[in-house]
């Protein structure tokens, strides 16, 4: 009983309060435009859809990024036609600002010839994608009210023309319906707004390993993981006699999961490299000849 109330002091002690800090998310917009019935990102209709959702997510007090400027010295710029695949490569590929979530929409017209005019149908689609784990956190889509008219053989710059300023207005009706998903998510529905940083709670999944720790030691250690600040849930991916990798979800940030793993291994009298890359923290333990642990104070229960 006194070694669980010694641990539950050293926590108080190390400030492993109870109150949340996750990391506001960084966000970038990006359009998926593979399918020949989008608009291509080329087009100014495109550019006009991408300025509302940035406008949105950054009036909800987001964290957004212009991928060109992030993306410029080691990504080919200017590519069309970009799918799926390369989008959540670019995404997880970016380091500095390290990008939490993406929001990946489409563009989709169409044109129908009636004789005496053609009419235009506009329908924008989004998501939000959490590009670090691949946890897909809502959807939406909005379609033009009526059907736009256009004369008879409306090219696709007559059409691009005609959808311009309705593409806008959707745009924005779809980025404030994604921006007020994801602030439910990370505020869990109170009103932070420039305060996130110090209150989020948007469930974050990390992958955490320790490598050349006994069974023993990380059965230590995994009393202090369920009580840091934000602790959701975790699930062994991996048990072995000097390796254990687990699945944590927890709403703490990067940077203080880091000093508390670090806080940790020095109140367990261990030591440990730690390296942090993505959302995966890899802990190899330093073992020195000779040295044996603090023995425990009480194991009574």
């Amino acid at each position: 009983m006194r070694r669980l109330l010694n641990l539950f002091l050293v926590l108080m002690t190390l400030g492993f309060s109870s109150a949340y800090a996750a990391d506001n998310p960084n966000i970038l917009v990006m359009g998926e435009d593979s399918d020949e019935g989008t608009i291509p990102r080329d087009s100014r209709v495109f550019k006009r859809v991408v300025g509302a959702l940035v406008n949105q997510m950054h009036d909800n007090s987001f964290n957004v990024y212009e991928e060109t400027a992030v993306t410029l010295d080691d990504f080919s710029q200017g590519r069309v036609r970009r799918d799926d695949g390369e989008l959540i490569d670019i995404g997880r590929s970016i380091k500095r600002p390290p990008i939490d979530i993406v929001v990946i929409f489409s563009i989709y017209t169409r044109a129908l010839d009636r004789g005496n005019t053609s009419k235009i149908k506009l329908r924008i689609e989004g998501r939000l994608l959490n590009v670090k784990t691949g946890k897909r956190l809502g959807n939406f889509e909005v379609v033009s009210g009526q059907v736009l008219n256009a004369p008879t053989k409306c090219s696709r710059d007559c059409i691009l023309e005609i959808v311009g300023d309705k593409s806008r207005v959707l745009a924005n009706d779809l980025g404030a319906v994604l921006a007020e998903k994801l602030a439910w998510m990370v505020d869990g529905g109170a009103e932070t707004g420039q305060h996130r940083s110090a209150t989020n709670d948007l469930i974050t999944e990390y992958t955490l390993v320790f490598d050349d720790f006994s069974a023993e030691d990380f059965s230590e250690i995994e009393e202090y993981l369920v009580l840091f600040s934000g602790y959701h849930s975790h699930r062994p991916i991996e048990l072995r006699r000097t390796r254990s990798e687990i699945w944590y979800q927890s709403s703490i940030g990067s940077a203080k999961l880091n000093r508390n793993i670090q806080k940790m291994l020095a109140e367990l009298d261990l030591r440990g490299l730690i390296n942090f890359e993505g959302n995966t923290y890899t802990v190899n333990a330093i073992t020195l000849r000779g040295k044996t642990k603090k023995p425990v104070q009480n194991d009574d229960w």
